[in-house]
Order: structure tokens, then sequence, then C-alpha cells
């Protein structure tokens, strides 16, 4: 009978050991780079959406709002309004917005009549105004009222005289920044719109004006117009 001798037995424990905690390794490392991969999806995907929920929202509302009272010049004797003046301003975090005539228009409503578009020759890139009446004499100036200058001296929506051919609107800064057509945080426009002599708003009557900029949706004002009694009407 044959004899194996204690410690002559051969055994190969240890050769699997190692093998199966190299197969685990490579398992844990597959397994991590797929949940690598899984999460940079992920990531991915969630800062996907939320650009296009940011886009939605910028898109849905609009990027300017109306920064503070509205007011008119009103003809007391006609009870009609000449004009009127909407200061506007960019909402908070919201995107500037390219003025020129080429991107912006303002368009006019009133009980009477309807026009797509008013805003003609741009804004007013002059300086600043402290008020609608020098910014109209300005565009008075510019020819853009009731023909090439000199016009008649009359033909200023605010001096409560004119008779414009034709209902107009235009854009000037009370503040700004860096003298270009876009408005940006911190600059205030005004949005003054001069009705023609057979267009004016008269007391009772409703008037909007929607001002559609390249960013977001339009925003749009409108009013009745009050008893007037005053030249100069407040619209709230």
């Amino acid at each position: 009978m044959n004899l194996i001798q204690k410690g002559h037995r051969h055994t190969h424990r240890g050769i699997i050991g190692i093998e199966s905690a190299i197969v685990l390794i490579a398992f844990v490392i597959v397994a991590a780079a797929l949940a690598f991969v899984v999460l940079n999806m992920g990531f991915s995907t969630t800062q996907k959406a939320k650009t296009a929920i940011i886009a939605a929202v910028e898109e849905a509302g609009s990027s300017l709002e109306v920064a503070g009272k509205i007011t008119a010049v009103g003809n007391v004797a006609s009870n009609v309004l000449n004009a009127t003046t909407i200061p506007i301003k960019i909402v908070s975090g919201g995107a500037n917005s390219n003025l020129d005539g080429n991107f912006t228009s303002i368009k006019v409503i009133t009980s009477n009549v309807e026009y797509d578009n008013v805003y003609t020759f741009g804004p007013l890139f002059v300086g600043t105004y402290d008020n609608a009446t020098n910014a109209w004499e300005q565009a008075y100036r510019n020819g853009w009222l009731c023909g090439p200058y000199p016009q008649p001296a009359s033909c200023n929506p605010y001096n409560g005289t004119a008779a414009l051919p034709r209902t107009i609107g235009i854009i000037y800064w009370n503040a700004n920044q860096n003298d270009n057509a876009i408005i940006d945080i911190g600059e205030h426009i005004q949005v003054a719109i001069a009705f023609a002599a057979d267009e004016r708003p008269r007391a009772l009557d409703y008037f909007a004006v929607e001002v559609s900029t390249p960013k977001g949706s339009p925003m749009t004002v409108d009013r009745y117009v009050p008893n007037i009694t005053n030249q100069i009407v407040d619209l709230g």
C-alpha cells in the first residue's frame, strides 16, 4: 500500500483565490466605468433640460417691463390724447434687446385703428432726453414727423397743436450707458406714441401698445382714456 507522506500533497487553492480576486477587481473597474458613463450622461441630460427650460421661460416672458407711470398729453378742448409716453426697462434677470428698427416693432391698437408697426425710424441716438418734448423736437428736426426739415413749427405732438399726417412711434433714452441701439440692464427708455390728427383716442376709448423685441414675448400696455381735464394726463 502506497503511503502519502504528510506535506507532499499539492493544492491549487491559493492560485484560485488570486484569480478570483483579479476577476472581482476587473468587475469592479468595469462597473465603476459604466457608472461613470451613466452618471455623466445623466448630468448632460439634466444640463440640456435646464438649458431648454431657461430658454422656454425667456421666450414665454417679455424681457421688458413698465418702469413707472404712463403719461400722455391731451387736448382739453377736444377731449383727445395727442401723444403718450411709456417708461420701460429690462426685467430683473432679463436679457438685453436690440431696439433697432430692423429687429423691434411697435404695434398700436385703438378703438378706431390698428397699426402693425408705427416704429419706422429706430431709436433717437443724440444723447439722452429729460422729457418727451425735447425728444419729439429732435424727431421733428430729423424730419420724422411731417416731412423734411424745416417742417411746420407746430409739428410737435407735445405742444398741443401738431397735425401729424400719420401715427408714429419713437424710442428715446433717459439713461444710456454705451450709446448703441441695445437696451441693457440699468438703462431706461421711453416708448413714445404720437397719434395722427384724425386718429387721436378720445375719452373712454381703449388703446394698446405692443412692443416686440428679438428676445422674449411682446410687452403689451393697454389703457382706457380718462376724461381729459388737464393737458398732462396720468394713465397709471
